[in-house]
C-alpha cells in the first residue's frame, strides 16, 4: 500500500470511526483500526462486534493494500501532526506502517487486514431515508432516556417503529418516557419494528452533524442488523433483541390540570432548585397555582434539604384546572427542558402520584411522560 492525503481529512476521518474501536475486549484487533484503499479513496472501518463504523476520504492511490494498526495511537499522532500532506506506505513484510508529514516520521506495527473481523452487509429487510436534520432533532429528544443500566437490554435500546410514512422512535428507562415521531422520505413496506442501541444513535447524531442529505436507512430484522449510510459514512449496528414494552398505556390520556410555561425560564428554576435538590434525593417540587382577575398563574419549582437548606423559584404559568402539587427527579426534568427547541412547554397532571406529561407548545410529534416521586407535602 502507498498513498498520499492531506492530514486535515485524515484527522477527522479517524475521530469519526475511532470512537467504534473497542476499549476492553478479548478480540485484540478490534482495538485496531482498518487503513484500506479502496479505488481512488482510503477507507477506515473500526468495530467493537456490536457496531461498526466505516469513513472514505480523499487519497491519491499509487499501491492498493491493506492493514490495521492500534487506533488509539494512530489517532493520537495524526492528530499531533501539521496540516500538510501526509505519505503513506506499507511494507508488506514486516507489517510496518509508515508514515511521513512535513518534517515528523513514524513507523508503527500492524497486523494482517485479513484477520479484522468483516463488517456486515445490509442488503435486505426494509429501506427507507429520513431528513438529517428531522432524525437528529428525534435522537436528541428521546435517546437520553434510555436506560444505561443492563440488567433489562431492551431499555438500553431506542424502540423504533417503521410504519408506511412514519417513524416513531421510544426510549424508557422504568421512570420516564420519551416518544418523537417524524416522517419518512420513503414509505416503508411493510411495517417493521426494531430496537436500536441506545450508545449506537448517540454515535449517529454524532455522525450527522455536518450531513446536509438524507440519511439512508436499512434494518435487516432476519439478521438482527441495522445500517446508517451518510455521505462518505455508513454505521452498521447489532439491533437489541426482544421485546420493548407496549409504552402506549403508560401516556396519561387526560389531566386535571396543565400549566403552560416558558422553557427557559422553567429550565432555571429547575436548575437552580436541583443543586438543593442533590441532597434531597434529587426531589424537585412543582405547584401549579391557576390565575384570578388580573393575577396571572404561576409554577412554584422548589426543593429542600434537610442539612443545608431550601429554595424556591416562581414562574408566571398559564394554568387551567385546579391548583396541583407533584414532584420529579430533578435530573429528569433538566434532561427534557435541555433538549426542546420551542419556547413554550405544557405540563400536564393529575394527581400529585400519577405520571406528569410534558409536551411542548406548537407541535404534537413529541411526548415526554415521567414518573413522580412521592413526598410529604406542608
Amino acid at each position: 500500500m502507498k498513498l498520499s492525503c492531506l492530514q486535515e481529512n485524515l484527522n477527522r476521518g479517524l475521530s469519526l470511526v475511532g470512537r467504534a474501536a473497542a476499549t476492553r475486549t478479548t478480540l485484540p484487533i478490534t482495538n485496531n483500526i482498518l487503513l484500506a484503499s479502496d479505488q481512488s479513496r482510503l477507507k477506515l472501518a473500526a468495530t467493537n462486534l456490536e457496531m461498526a463504523i466505516s469513513c472514505w476520504i480523499g487519497a491519491k492511490i499509487e499501491e492498493e493494500g491493506a492493514i490495521t494498526v492500534p487506533a488509539r495511537l494512530l489517532t493520537e499522532f495524526i492528530s499531533s501532526l501539521p496540516n500538510d500532506k501526509i505519505d503513506i506506505s506499507l511494507s508488506p513484510r514486516s507489517k510496518t506502517l509508515k508514515l511521513k508529514c512535513a518534517r515528523f516520521e513514524a513507523r508503527i506495527s500492524g497486523v494482517d487486514a485479513k484477520d479484522f473481523p468483516p463488517i456486515p452487509k445490509i442488503e435486505d429487510g426494509i429501506s427507507t431515508k429520513v431528513e438529517a436534520d428531522a432524525l437528529r432533532q428525534a435522537i436528541g429528544q428521546v435517546v437520553f432516556a434510555a436506560a444505561i443500566d443492563e440488567s433489562r437490554p431492551v431499555l438500553t435500546g431506542v424502540d423504533a417503529e417503521f410504519d408506511g410514512e412514519l417513524l416513531t422512535l421510544a426510549a424508557a428507562d422504568g421512570f420516564r418516557l420519551a416518544v418523537y415521531k417524524l416522517p419518512l422520505a420513503e414509505p416503508v413496506k411493510p411495517k417493521a419494528k426494531v430496537i436500536i442501541p441506545a450508545r449506537t444513535l448517540g454515535e449517529l447524531n454524532r455522525l450527522a452533524t455536518d450531513q446536509e442529505e438524507a440519511i439512508t436507512i436499512t434494518a435487516d430484522t432476519n439478521k438482527g442488523q441495522i445500517l446508517f449510510r451518510l455521505k462518505n459514512i455508513e454505521l452498521v449496528s447489532q439491533l437489541v433483541q426482544g421485546s420493548f414494552p407496549q409504552y402506549n398505556q403508560l401516556i396519561p390520556q387526560s389531566y386535571t390540570t396543565r400549566a403552560v410555561v416558558d422553557v427557559s425560564q422553567f429550565q432555571m428554576a429547575t436548575k437552580t432548585a436541583a443543586i438543593f435538590a442533590r441532597d434531597g434525593g434529587g426531589i424537585v417540587r412543582l405547584v401549579m397555582t391557576p390565575g384570578s382577575g388580573t393575577t396571572p398563574g404561576r409554577l412554584t419549582v422548589s426543593a429542600r434539604s434537610e442539612e443545608i437548606g431550601d429554595d424556591v423559584g416562581e414562574i408566571d404559568a398559564t394554568v387551567e384546572g385546579e391548583e396541583a402539587k407533584i414532584a420529579f427527579n430533578g435530573k429528569y426534568l433538566t434532561d427534557v427542558l435541555g433538549v426542546l427547541r420551542e419556547q413554550q412547554v405544557a405540563l400536564e397532571v393529575t394527581t400529585a402520584s400519577s405520571p406528569g406529561v410534558i409536551r411542548p407548545v406548537g407541535v404534537d410529534n413529541y411526548i415526554h411522560v415521567i414518573m413522580p416521586m412521592f413526598v410529604q407535602w406542608d
